[in-house]
């Protein structure tokens, strides 16, 4: 849509901080006012909307949206998002070792293993890797306890969650970068551990680079929106 505002603010309101485009508020999709929790998140939003051309493009809109998916999705479904995001914990990405060649099965276990052995200290849940694709099921006590880290998150803390998760297909690595346990450019790479190893085989064609490179900034900015929304300031 065209850009049809001038003036973009924010200003404290009932239950939080409410966006404004030329004094008024701003609403999400569903008909809401767009209320932040904290100032830091606010300035994010209002940086973004500023930004705009003469047209407004939602796809470069990345902090707007998690908030809309806070307000209009998580705050409704909650449980399903929940289960959704507990389920990863169940096929981690972490516990499926490459059959072959053995290189890459070395470098995986070397680089994962620290990270389930942390989810079984942090949280009392011990997954286990195995080799090839084929599921494995994992103890129902563990998986419990990955669910009971879930549901701990604030509203704002599972829309980022879900994004982590969901982009590096990892729960053990989304609950590292909930903790602050790693940061984005160390979980990007752990994630990518195969896909490193074909690109250096094969390489990579213009379209696949393209969507990588728009997951990576995804994993960035669900990261970034994680930071500054428990900036309550």
């Amino acid at each position: 849509m065209k850009r049809f505002y001038k003036k973009v603010s924010a200003e404290v309101g009932e239950g939080g901080i409410l966006l404004l485009l030329d004094g008024r508020v701003v609403k999400t999709p569903a008909r809401r006012a767009l209320r932040l929790p904290g100032k830091a998140l606010a300035e994010r939003l209002v940086a973004e909307w500023d930004a705009q051309g003469q047209e407004v493009r939602p796809e470069s809109m990345p902090f707007t949206r998690l908030a809309n998916t806070v307000l209009d999705r998580v705050a409704d479904e909650r449980p399903a998002i929940e289960a959704s995001v507990t389920a990863y914990g169940g096929t981690d990405l972490l516990c499926y070792l490459a059959p072959h060649p053995g290189d890459l099965t070395r470098r995986q276990q070397a680089a994962w293993q620290p990270w389930l052995d942390w989810a079984a200290e942090r949280h009392g849940a011990r997954l286990l890797p195995a080799t090839g694709l084929m599921p494995r099921a994992q103890d129902a006590g563990a998986l419990e306890a990955l669910g009971r880290a879930v549901a701990a998150t604030s509203d704002w803390e599972l829309a980022a969650l879900a994004d982590c998760v969901t982009i590096t297909g990892s729960l053990v690595l989304g609950l590292a970068l909930l903790d602050q346990a790693l940061d984005d450019a160390e979980a990007w790479r752990l994630s990518q551990l195969d896909e490193a190893h074909q690109a250096g085989h094969w390489g990579l064609d213009a379209e696949a680079e393209a969507a990588r490179r728009a997951r990576r900034q995804a994993l960035t900015d669900a990261v970034d929106f994680l930071v500054l929304s428990r900036d309550q300031g």
